[in-house]
């Protein structure tokens, strides 16, 4: 790997900046003093140090965000601030979201730049559970239960998939609900509640497979996953 991609890899800065510092001299490779940023290295087996703080190469990187309202589930936006705006780690450059929350839903969102697991937890075929908790206005019920297992129909003639809907209370006319979703079409959940003439007032996602959204995350704050996270979102099984 070229020295300045390694640089600008783990964090120090964009390729104009790692550049410079290369330039600089403060860049040191097993102990040489490297001022070719295109000098090539083993990210894993030389020892590379920035102003004599060695540095740790990590090809993959898993965060989970507890999405705010108001941000993009994108890269990058011309009208609104993204959820990689968020990320203090964004001159990484090659982080994105899985998959993609509404500007108004809030909740737990995986940031990485692991292209395969992003395409193990989207692809159709792998029927990733979606778990989300919401407020509706109106009074649910168990036809509604029922209905949502039956398969809504959306957009006039899209039946979604089964869903589990589970009603946490009724006060009034707002009721509390947790909804697990299969797929994951443009405002599908705001889309089945409003064809059982209901409507959904405030949406978080709460789990994503086996990743349960960490409470105690601040909205906008992030965290690295756990070793124990990351195994059991790569897992086959699913946790019920």
């Amino acid at each position: 790997m070229r020295l300045d991609k390694l640089l600008a890899h783990c964090g120090f800065g964009t390729r104009k900046e790692v550049k410079q510092l290369i330039k600089n001299g403060y860049v040191k490779v097993n102990g040489e003093v490297i001022k070719k940023d295109k000098h090539h290295v083993d990210p894993v087996g030389d020892k590379v140090y920035v102003d004599d703080e060695e540095i740790m190469y990590q090809k993959y990187v898993y965060y989970m965000l507890n999405k705010p309202a108001g941000f993009v589930s994108a890269t990058e936006d011309h009208f609104y601030p993204t959820v990689i705006d968020l990320i203090e780690e964004n001159y990484r450059q090659d982080l994105f979201p899985v998959g993609r929350l509404d500007i108004d839903t809030e909740g737990l969102l995986l940031i990485t730049n692991d292209g395969q697991l992003a395409h193990q937890l989207l692809s159709p075929k792998k029927h990733c559970p979606k778990v989300y908790y919401a407020k509706i206005q109106g009074v649910v019920t168990n036809d509604d239960v029922q209905t949502f297992l039956s398969g809504v129909i959306i957009d006039q003639d899209y039946q979604c998939q089964s869903a589990h809907l589970k009603i946490l209370s009724v006060n009034g006319n707002e009721s509390e609900i947790e909804v697990e979703i299969y797929e994951g079409k443009f405002h599908q959940i705001k889309k089945m509640f409003h064809a059982v003439g209901k409507e959904v007032t405030y949406l978080k996602r709460i789990r994503m497979k086996n990743l349960v959204l960490d409470e105690s995350l601040e909205l906008g704050s992030y965290r690295e996953l756990t070793d124990e996270e990351l195994d059991r979102l790569k897992s086959e099984t699913v946790l019920q």
